[in-house]
């Protein structure tokens, strides 16, 4: 790291990196840059060699760590600095609600007001890399001409000089950051002699802070207020050589001040009971940290009644950690409501939430927790949006609204004559994914709750992670209906069995992925012999079931045509050649002659099925058969003739029924034959309830399965 002694400015500081290590062509063009729109800290990515990814080559004004979840990023990535290249322009960010609003992510890692701005470094025929410079929370909301037409001269002049470092197979590569030198020894903070001696008779403590946060500075107020001598906290990060001090609430604060360049605070317990004051004042060199005793939150603490020790912040990282995994399980619309309503809204405080969506213009309540009264939400539901509510408006908006109490909103919505709700505030996000709004989340709070500005922040950005996971959510829900309709229109909707025949069938999709796969199963009430199949295309997917269809509506064209069983499994075997789907099926057919008691069958590929006698005891039926569907076009299916006495029941199913990780499939068909053998007696319908109910399949499920069962009469009687 290269080190810069104070009073000097960036381009100096490049100055001296350049003597020691020759002329660091991104670290010179970096701070020069930042000298002429007065940034407060900036960086120079490069493209990869051989990857889709930028790569941090230098940093200035601030500590890289603070910057070190975006050192490698993905061009995809929706941060600026991938957004600038990916668009060849400049993207500026305006500040803290900004963030918060179009870069969530960042906005929950960084949480301060601070303006950026991105720009490419690239030419007319390739791109190298991007620059980004931040400035305090001072800066205006808007990049001034100036500082528009500095950036981008500068960053079109880096990148010609790229260009010909690579002309002239220069290699491109990381250099020194430019950070000021930590100074130590109390002169060179102080200046003289009697300066130390008056900072040593003040009597509050005084503790100076480099960029990193080290102590490089303690008078003797300051260790006897913190309980440690000063030799043990020079050199070492405040929350560190201090244990109380050690709280991610309070190295937060100093990331503050460095980042927004603003004076900022907090108070902090010293065992057994003395409260401290800590006002941290920073400069672009580090921080000077004031420490008193705070009298005014002693005597409160002295005066309130004691309770327990609530959050150091709003959301702690490990928090936003878990709340991230867990919204990417989230699948359903239904999922991600429940989560919010389990995870965040204590996180954040609040005591109830309602996520909103909108759908042909208007409005609608995707799902709520919290409202004892269900109807003070669902009365919005299909609201228009042109109507004038907060949820329309910050749907329609796109930015967030919060109300500290019901006065507030009243005022600016005087057409809410009355609060039906027992809530007293609310804060309304806009749910925005992939650049349009999906929604809007609605946390309501019991009593009236003032929004400071870091946790409007923090809120912004969890709206931003809940979109995307809404997103997500819409669009399962929508794939999910798509594959439910699809499903129940390629599976018989009624079975009509022949004369002397009970039937009853169940289906059961994956319990994972999308709802839709390749099992089937039909009944032909042809005359005089009906036929039964039953079938299992491989996949779970759309084509998958539209294949399924195909070879269903095909066994029906070939039994009515009047084919026998080994001609209908020929048949259909030729046309899953013919049409090249690349997909394989296997399947069981059956002509029933109840008449007579006999079942003609032909087996490719599929499980063998159960039958189980009048007097109860069950035998797996071993089949002659053929190969798969779809593989040999040359392939024959000899058949097998079964008696069916009345009273018996034909099992027929698909593997999903017996298959199930570390469950040996013998094991499990011995299981449904024992299962079988005891109640095989119930009703029909019943009977596949419990079959499907006790098996392997009633758990979670990787297959889908289609069950058929088969009972003979014998009375030859309608069915």
């Amino acid at each position: 790291m290269v080190g810069v002694s104070d009073g000097q400015t960036p381009a100096q500081a490049a100055a001296v990196a350049g003597a020691r290590v020759g002329r660091p062509l991104l670290s010179l063009s970096l701070a020069a840059v930042m000298d002429e729109v007065h940034a407060h800290s900036g960086g120079v990515y490069l493209l990869a060699a051989d990857e889709q990814v930028l790569e941090m080559a230098v940093t200035a004004g601030l500590p890289r760590q603070f910057a070190a979840p975006w050192e490698r990023v993905g061009l995809s990535a929706p941060i600026p600095v991938a957004e600038a290249v990916r668009g060849r322009r400049l993207v500026w960010v305006g500040g803290e609600e900004d963030m918060a609003r179009r870069y969530p992510r960042i906005a929950v890692v960084l949480p301060y007001p601070f303006a950026l701005a991105a720009l490419p470094l690239a030419t007319a025929n390739r791109a190298y890399g991007a620059v980004f410079v931040t400035w305090p929370g001072s800066h205006p909301p808007e990049l001034s001409e100036r500082e528009r037409k500095h950036l981008t001269a500068a960053c079109d002049r880096l990148a010609i000089r790229l260009e010909r470092a690579v002309a002239d197979n220069r290699s491109l590569h990381a250099e020194p950051d430019l950070l000021p030198a930590t100074v130590t020894g109390v002169a060179g903070t102080l200046g003289t002699v009697e300066a130390v001696r008056m900072v040593a008779r003040l009597p509050y403590g005084l503790v100076s802070l480099d960029l990193h946060g080290r102590v490089g500075f303690a008078n003797a107020a300051a260790a006897e207020l913190l309980g440690t001598p000063v030799g043990e906290l020079l050199g070492t990060h405040l929350w560190a050589s201090v244990p109380w001090l050690n709280d991610p609430m309070y190295e937060d604060r100093y990331r503050a001040a460095l980042i927004s360049q603003h004076v900022t605070s907090f108070v902090a317990l010293r065992p057994p009971g003395d409260w401290l004051s800590f006002r941290l004042y920073p400069s672009e060199t580090g921080l000077s940290v004031r420490v008193s005793k705070a009298r005014a939150v002693a005597e409160m603490t002295r005066s309130a009644p004691q309770t327990g020790a609530g959050p150091s912040r709003l959301v702690t990282i490990s928090q936003l950690l878990s709340l991230s995994a867990a919204l990417t399980e989230a699948a359903g619309v239904q999922d991600v409501v429940q989560l919010v309503a389990d995870e965040i809204v204590p996180a954040v405080g609040s005591q109830a939430v309602v996520i909103l969506g909108s759908q042909a213009g208007r409005l609608h309540v995707l799902g709520h927790r919290g409202y004892p009264d269900a109807h003070v939400v669902e009365r919005f539901d299909g609201t228009p949006l042109t109507e004038r509510l907060p949820g329309t408006h910050v749907l329609n908006s796109g930015v967030p609204a919060f109300f500290d109490s019901w006065r507030q909103l009243a005022r600016l919505y005087p057409e809410q004559s009355r609060n039906p709700s027992p809530f007293a505030a609310w804060a309304y996000l806009p749910l925005i994914a992939s650049g349009r709004p999906v929604g809007t989340c609605v946390f309501a709070y019991a009593e009236p709750h003032v929004f400071p500005t870091d946790e409007r922040a923090v809120l912004t950005s969890l709206g931003g992670l809940i979109a995307q996971a809404l997103e997500r959510a819409l669009l399962y829900d929508a794939k999910n209906q798509l594959a439910h309709g699809l499903q129940q229109a390629l599976l018989p909707r009624s079975l009509v069995p022949p004369p002397g025949i009970e039937a009853a069938a169940r289906y059961l999709p994956a319990t994972r992925g999308m709802e839709i796969g390749g099992d089937f199963y039909d009944l032909v009430p042809t005359r005089p012999l009906a036929a039964a199949v039953i079938g299992d295309v491989q996949g779970h997917n759309v084509t998958a079931a539209g294949l399924m269809g195909q070879i269903r509506i095909a066994v029906r064209a070939f039994t009515t045509g009047g084919q026998p069983p080994e001609e209908v499994m020929s048949s259909t075997n030729r046309l899953l050649v013919d049409l090249g789907a690349d997909l394989f099926a296997s399947c069981l057919y059956l002509r029933l002659d109840p008449a007579h008691g006999l079942a003609v069958m032909a087996r490719a590929g599929h499980p063998p099925p159960l039958l189980r006698r009048p007097d109860g005891r069950v035998r797996v039926l071993d089949l002659a058969g053929g190969p798969l569907l779809g593989i040999d076009a040359e392939a024959t299916y000899p058949t097998t003739e079964v008696h069916l006495a009345p009273g018996s029941v034909l099992v027929l199913y698909t593997d999903g029924l017996i298959e199930s990780p570390g469950v040996d499939i013998e094991d499990a068909l011995a299981c449904l034959g024992e299962l079988l053998t005891t109640i095989g007696d119930q009703p029909l319908e019943r009977l596949a309830d419990e079959l499907v109910g006790q098996s392997v399949a009633a758990g979670e499920r990787v297959d889908d399965v289609a069950l058929l069962l088969l009972r003979a009469r014998g009375d030859g009687a309608d069915g």
